[in-house]
């Protein structure tokens, strides 16, 4: 078990690895690893479980009847999975969650999460946290699913960001490919709508991160 990702994850945060190992040792859990486009888990399959990830990336990815599919969201080490659907009133997953990579993860079941929450108040803290982040986050993708344009997406998320950090600078999620599937465009469209806001000077493209120059021209964006 690599406690140095645990230590750092968004449920065990600032917890010493000397704890963690007592409480894990306290509570039913498994590790459980997947290839690359293996489904962790099933839409409306029963939400039993919940997964911290260990190593890899997996998204949650929302297939329609007529074969399109649109891409909600990617989690990366240190990060959970699950948690809303299983505390949710309906208990399934309302979507797949698929490894994009070969993905570890520390699964437990939903009634040993419960258990550890009851055991250390560090870990409801993180956990609610975790929730309420999770439902934020809801709001602001169903805000960028509906802008049709892709500069008006790339706009829209920017602006989200650098507002919630209150700096100009905004730090791209992964890589711009995965920043593409996040919005469910190709990468060469978002890339060339980009180039052409920095052109305008709007922005300054430099992967990783894109530095917003002039706020007001971005916020206009999402007008046109």
């Amino acid at each position: 078990m690599d406690y140095a990702v645990l230590e750092k994850s968004v449920l065990f945060s600032g917890i010493p690895a000397k704890e963690l190992r007592e409480a894990l040792e306290a509570v039913p859990h498994h590790i459980r690893s997947y290839d690359r486009a293996e489904i962790v888990f099933h839409q409306m399959e029963e939400a039993n479980r919940i997964g911290l990830l260990l190593e890899g990336s997996v998204q949650a990815q929302k297939p329609f009847p007529n074969g399109s599919q649109i891409n909600v969201s990617v989690r990366r080490p240190g990060e959970i999975i699950g948690a809303a659907a299983a505390f949710s009133k309906g208990q399934k997953f309302p979507c797949d969650i698929a490894a994009l990579e070969p993905t570890t993860i520390l699964m437990f079941r939903k009634e040993d999460v419960l258990l550890l929450l009851q055991k250390d108040v560090r870990i409801m803290n993180h956990f609610m946290s975790e929730l309420a982040t999770a439902a934020y986050m809801l709001q602001q993708r169903l805000e960028l699913l509906s802008y049709s344009g892709i500069a008006q997406k790339a706009a829209c998320f920017l602006l989200m960001q650098a507002r919630q950090s209150g700096k100009p600078v905004v730090r791209i999620p992964g890589s711009v490919s995965n920043w593409a599937m996040v919005m469910n465009v190709s990468r060469s469209s978002l890339h060339r709508e980009l180039k052409k806001l920095e052109a305008d000077e709007i922005l300054s493209y430099a992967p990783p991160t894109i530095e917003i120059r002039d706020p007001d021209a971005l916020q206009n964006v999402l007008s046109k």
